[in-house]
């Protein structure tokens, strides 16, 4: 169900505010005002806090652990106290941690009086203690500070509520692979305002940028402060790299492992369904489209569901009962996604070679809603006219735990990503997210952000050409079994 309200943004005044604030600003060099910018020699690495954005599914649990290990191994090296690490999924056994907001408390309680600065990274991130502590010790750390690798959006977007759509880059917001950090201070103040008022949106959805606007707090608290040293592109100084989001994990799941399930309607039969079999269709070997009508041209295959304007729970619960008949190949994978969807099915295949098929997967883009009320999180789908925006993973485990718990839709037009959320969560299966989905088109995304990916799929055809968005950002050169 799609969640975007297209708003008409902030006021020109509102973005001037951004430029014009306070302390924390940065300047037009990207770098800290510098009276700030003094050195604190009473800083050790036991003051710092670093905290990785880990998640429950084992994969992550032993890509985030080997960070940890990395960061005190450096400080062993280096004969210095160790900084704390703190892996996110434990520090809680509610799963809306990953938000970081309800997190804020939780540090704060814990580390908030001993610690000077929280440095929060990505699984993926590696962090240079040597260049970390100088960096850290330019600023202040009885200020409030809101340190990290500025992104900006290059037009008003969908993905942000069309935030700041008189001037977009005037807002600007952390790249997560790089780290970001916020100084103790800001963090017990920004645990504080927890307890006493509600988000404005019930739903999380894209972290970073909700991050950065909940800190500014429409003026009253930092913008953040360019730093150099947060880095995904490894160079001099750098306190923070980055690699890649597309690990390495031997093999790529077989063709034959993989069923694909494609979501469509007689709407889009003479304009989608052809681009879907003009740029990813041909890799996949079993794949099926469902749709409100059948059709042999393509073929279609109807499911005995109502057709409905939103939601369609009813239509994909009926693609995971025959993903689980013999109807279908028995496989591992069920991949359903929308006939809009732009996908790379290798790359998929490469990143699927990390998880453990014997294990509930379920993987795409997470969104959550209510986590700070003990909410849910689920793979982000949307409202469509035949058909939602989705694009989700599951394994056979994932799908048979789900429709033998007897947890089912209330409605067929009910939001079929949320259904599947709740009913996950109260399975206690976890809801695994890859930064490689993308909601939306890659015009809507930083280029910057893009750059360090090799992105699994995007979504939409409006006002772009499909095929030439699939060819340069999501084919590959190599052969597909390659990958």
């Amino acid at each position: 169900m799609s969640h975007y309200a297209a708003k008409g943004g902030y006021s020109l005044v509102t973005v001037l505010l951004l430029w014009l604030g306070h302390a924390g600003a940065s300047n037009e060099t990207g770098h800290a005002a510098e009276p700030h910018q003094t050195q604190h020699p009473g800083l050790g690495l036991g003051d710092i806090v670093i905290v990785i954005q880990s998640q429950r599914n084992s994969f992550h649990v032993r890509v985030a652990e080997e960070r940890k290990q990395e960061i005190l191994h450096q400080s062993s090296q280096l004969g210095q106290e160790a900084p704390i690490v703190v892996l996110l999924h434990e520090i809680s056994p509610y799963d809306g941690v990953w938000s970081i907001v309800p997190a804020f408390p939780l540090l704060s309680a814990t580390y908030g009086r001993s610690a000077r600065w929280f440095v929060f990274t990505e699984e993926g991130t590696r962090v240079r203690l040597p260049a970390l502590k100088p960096l850290l010790l330019q600023y202040q750390p009885s200020e409030e500070w809101f340190l990290g690798k500025r992104l900006h959006d290059r037009d008003a977007s969908i993905i942000h509520h069309y935030a700041f759509s008189e001037e977009p880059s005037g807002f600007g917001f952390p790249d997560p692979a790089a780290g970001w950090a916020l100084s103790a201070p800001l963090l017990r103040r920004l645990a504080s305002r927890i307890k006493h008022e509600r988000l404005k949106s019930d739903f999380t959805i894209d972290l970073k940028h909700e991050i950065a606007l909940y800190i500014w707090e429409e003026g009253k608290g930092p913008q953040l402060t360019a730093v150099p040293e947060f880095c995904v592109d490894p160079k001099a100084n750098c306190a923070t790299t980055f690699t890649t989001y597309l690990p390495d994990c031997g093999e790529p799941v077989s063709k034959k492992d993989m069923v694909v399930a494609v979501k469509t309607c007689q709407k889009f039969h003479l304009d989608r369904v052809p681009v879907v079999k003009a740029t990813w269709a041909k890799d996949a070997e079993y794949l099926e489209y469902y749709s409100d009508v059948s059709d042999d041209t393509i073929p279609t295959i109807t499911l005995g569901v109502p057709n409905t304007d939103t939601g369609h729970c009813g239509k994909t619960f009926a693609i995971m009962k025959r993903f689980l008949s013999k109807a279908v190949p028995n496989t591992a994978w069920l991949v359903i996604v929308d006939d809009d969807t732009l996908i790379s099915l290798p790359r998929l295949r490469h990143l699927l070679s990390c998880y453990d098929p014997n294990e509930p997967v379920v993987l795409g883009e997470r969104y959550g809603y209510g986590l700070l009320q003990n909410g849910y999180s689920y793979i982000t789908g949307g409202g469509g006219k035949c058909h939602s925006v989705f694009r989700i993973v599951l394994s056979q485990v994932a799908v048979t735990r789900l429709m033998s718990s007897g947890c089912s839709c209330f409605r067929d037009d009910a939001p079929d990503d949320m259904v599947l959320g709740r009913c996950f969560t109260s399975l206690g299966i976890p809801v695994t997210h890859s930064p490689l989905f993308h909601q939306a088109r890659p015009d809507d995304y930083p280029t910057t952000m893009l750059s360090v990916q090799r992105a699994v799929s995007f979504h939409k055809h409006w006002n772009i050409d499909p095929i030439a968005v699939f060819k340069h950002w999501l084919e590959d050169t190599r052969q597909t079994d390659e990958l």
